[in-house]
């Protein structure tokens, strides 16, 4: 990665073109002095706004998409879906390591400076608690896809990325522990609870972090540290301020989408238009859905011949980053792991009677009634899969879990990512490696 002169240089683009340009002044000519809380407000504005959509990606790696082989896009995703990551083809699209430490610059300009410029209000307790958050989201997608999936035992010398939280042109960027990650990541999320005074933003702003999205945040950090109660507790939290879900059988509509009431943070579009151009569902996917009771089926795929095409996604509509669907999943998985399996299984009948006609309904309730321990958290982890396919959970969930074998058919030759595969961990995208002879 290259010192931060170039993010200095985004950083006054981006500004300059922005609609907020009347009120910012450049002093001295090539840097971006914000004084007042607008001008605070639109640095974590901009830093928001260009929070990469990566998820797709991580998607074409999963056993959910399979490659459109007659799209002329699909040069740009072959490799990334063999899980070729050493000598990539030149057109193939890079992971966003740099566009994710463009977000975490601006946060930092808002953490670093507003304080120290801005009278103490809830507003600016508002504005800098939403950049500890949004720091701490970017940490964590970065730990997630460049780092190994967290192991108490190892995390302290799993090697992952760099940690930069200081403007600082002349700091040297060595990649971090796994531990040191997550430790940030954790130590972000409790100064934006001390801070953070929105308990949940109005449609329309709902980009913005509010205490109900930092809730939910903290409640997937801990599911992925395995810190069951920490996360079951966070989860509590956020369901305390929103447990609304789209019931799809008196509102059958695609979930994600950023104005439903289940909509919690809505940052990045899972599904991007080139990706749907270029994929179609995986047979496994499809197989995964009962065709006559789940009611996501018909909602979430289209037929395109003998393929199918997913819908989710695509449009600015479909922004979504945490809803509440993923809060009731979490408390159900980890109230399994806290030996609480009635919790669990009252947990996740009341999510999945929003999803299934009222017989598949009744169908389930006696199957997770009968279930133990072991074939409940299989039922969770599988619901998991099935709500959120190609928002961007699913790669994640496997780096988490399982991490099972996957096989791709491509022009008639197998590509095998084995189980426990060290591909499951990305390496440094090319540039990045070009850029920064530390990592």
């Amino acid at each position: 990665m290259k010192k931060f002169s170039k993010y200095i240089f985004l950083f006054v683009a981006s500004i300059a073109v922005s609609s907020c340009d009347e009120y910012l002044d450049v002093t001295p000519i090539g840097k971006v002095i914000p004084e007042t809380l607008p001008q605070f407000r639109a640095v974590l504005t901009t830093g928001y706004s260009i929070y990469p959509e990566h998820k797709a990606l991580t998607s074409m790696r999963t056993d959910e998409l399979v490659l459109n082989e007659d799209s002329d896009r699909t040069v740009s995703y072959r490799d990334i879906h063999i899980w070729k990551d050493g000598n990539p083809d030149q057109f193939t699209k890079s992971f966003p390591y740099d566009e994710l430490y463009t977000t975490i610059f601006y946060t930092n300009v808002v953490i670093n400076e507003a304080s120290k410029k801005l009278d103490a209000s809830p507003e600016r307790d508002q504005l800098i608690g939403e950049a500890y958050a949004l720091r701490a989201l970017a940490y964590f997608d970065l730990v997630n896809l460049f780092g190994k999936s967290y192991n108490a035992a190892t995390a302290a010398s799993d090697k992952s990325v760099p940690l930069a939280l200081e403007i600082d042109l002349e700091q040297v960027f060595v990649p971090q522990t796994v531990e040191v990650i997550y430790n940030q990541i954790i130590s972000d999320t409790n100064e934006a609870e001390k801070l953070i005074n929105v308990s949940s933003q109005t449609k329309g702003i709902n980009y913005r972090f509010s205490k109900v999205a930092l809730y939910s945040l903290e409640s997937r950090i801990y599911l992925y540290r395995q810190e069951w109660q920490k996360s079951l507790d966070a989860a509590n939290k956020a369901l305390a301020i929103n447990s609304n879900l789209v019931n799809l059988n008196s509102t059958p509509i695609i979930p994600t989408k950023f104005d439903t009431a289940e909509s919690i943070l809505a940052i990045e579009v899972g599904y991007t238009t080139d990706i749907m151009e270029s994929s179609f569902a995986s047979p496994e996917l499809i197989n995964a859905y009962s065709k006559t009771t789940d009611l996501r089926f018909p909602l979430y795929f289209s037929t395109s011949g003998s393929n199918y095409i997913i819908e989710k996604g695509r449009f600015d509509e479909n922004k979504c980053t945490i809803r509440t669907s993923e809060l009731y999943l979490t408390k159900a998985e980890t109230s399994v792991k806290l030996n609480n399996i009635s919790d669990a299984k009252r947990t996740v009948l009341s999510f999945v009677k929003n999803r299934y006609s009222a017989t598949g309904y009744t169908q389930l309730e006696s199957q997770v009634n009968a279930m133990n321990a072991a074939d409940l958290t299989n039922f969770i982890l599988a619901e998991r899969q099935r709500e959120f396919v190609v928002e961007g959970q699913r790669w994640f969930d496997l780096r988490r879990t399982t991490q099972k074998q996957i096989v791709h058919t491509l022009k008639g030759q197998n590509y095998t990512l084995i189980q426990n595969d060290p591909r499951y961990t990305l390496i440094y995208p090319a540039n990045a490696r070009l850029n920064n002879p530390n990592l």
